[in-house]
């Protein structure tokens, strides 16, 4: 397999979430033209209970593939059911896949909470981007289809170490016709002055961060002429402004920013904001 056909991983765990995951991956590959990888994760159990665990597993794998084949007919699907912790065997499976595909909360999490600690651990230390599908969706009301947003929104910082997120969203830009490209930057007087910016004309710093944002896409534009490129410097942190923008936003995209290979979460606290309390999908990328 070359680096130019990486599946698109969902991860199915029977829930509700997982089943909203599949499907937006699965229009993803199609998007995309890679296969489709579905992964259910047993759980470690005794012995004598794994058969009964492998059986329902092949139950759940052949009711996401036949799932598959009735919303994307003919795209090339595969299933995997390793035993693992979850976060650990997906994170694993990340260094052979193009993206990693979750659902905001599996069975096991608490309906009070807005995301589950499998798909925030996983954002946390895949080795690609990972998409933690929100669709606003309740139990009791149904999703509003995602093209009916066509913008990719995208959080920057205006200097070299957006290059993955900007590359990720302008390539999600390009793949939905018609998508407008919104870049968020926050910016704060105190940043303006770090980087040798004004110090105490606000409007000043914002022009400034403005200019910053266009030289970072210079080249990116000129790559995509199709992409209508809006900037949007935001005086203060831009997870409000993030979250805010994922209700209708095809996909919201973010750098991790960090490392994630230590103990405990590795987000940053724009990603860890716009991933906890996003109203739509968020790609979470490894920067």
């Amino acid at each position: 397999m070359t680096a130019d056909d990486l599946p698109v991983i969902a991860a199915v765990d029977g829930s509700a979430h997982s089943w909203e995951a599949l499907d937006w991956a699965a229009d993803e590959a199609v998007r995309s033209r890679l296969p489709l990888l579905i992964v259910h994760v047993r759980p470690l159990t005794r012995r004598t209970e794994e058969e009964k665990g492998r059986v329902e597993a092949e139950e759940l794998l052949a009711q996401a593939v036949l799932r598959t084949s009735g919303t994307a007919p003919g795209l090339p699907t595969s299933t995997l059911a390793p035993l693992d912790f979850p976060s650990a065997a997906l994170t694993s499976l990340s260094r052979d896949a193009s993206m990693v595909v979750v659902g905001s909360r599996g069975l096991g999490g608490f309906r009070s909470l807005m995301i589950g600690s499998n798909s925030l651990a996983t954002a946390s230390m895949a080795r690609c981007p990972v998409v933690v599908v929100h669709t606003g969706r309740t139990d009791e009301s149904e999703a509003e289809p995602t093209d009916a947003f066509p913008d990719v929104v995208a959080g920057v910082a205006a200097d070299e170490s957006s290059g993955a997120v900007l590359d990720f969203a302008f390539e999600a830009a390009v793949s939905r016709p018609g998508a407008r490209l919104r870049l968020v930057h926050g910016w704060t007087m105190f940043s303006s002055m770090l980087s040798g910016g004004p110090v105490f004309d606000s409007a000043a710093a914002a022009a400034a961060a403005d200019r910053s944002l266009a030289e970072l896409t210079a080249g990116r534009r000129e790559k995509y002429p199709q992409v209508d490129v809006v900037r949007e410097p935001v005086r203060g942190s831009a997870s409000r402004t993030l979250v805010t923008a994922s209700a209708t936003a095809a996909l919201t995209v973010v750098g991790r920013r960090k490392g994630g290979e230590s103990l405990g979460l590795g987000l940053s606290p724009v990603a860890q904001t716009t991933v906890t309390h996003a109203l739509g999908p968020v790609a979470v990328i490894p920067s």
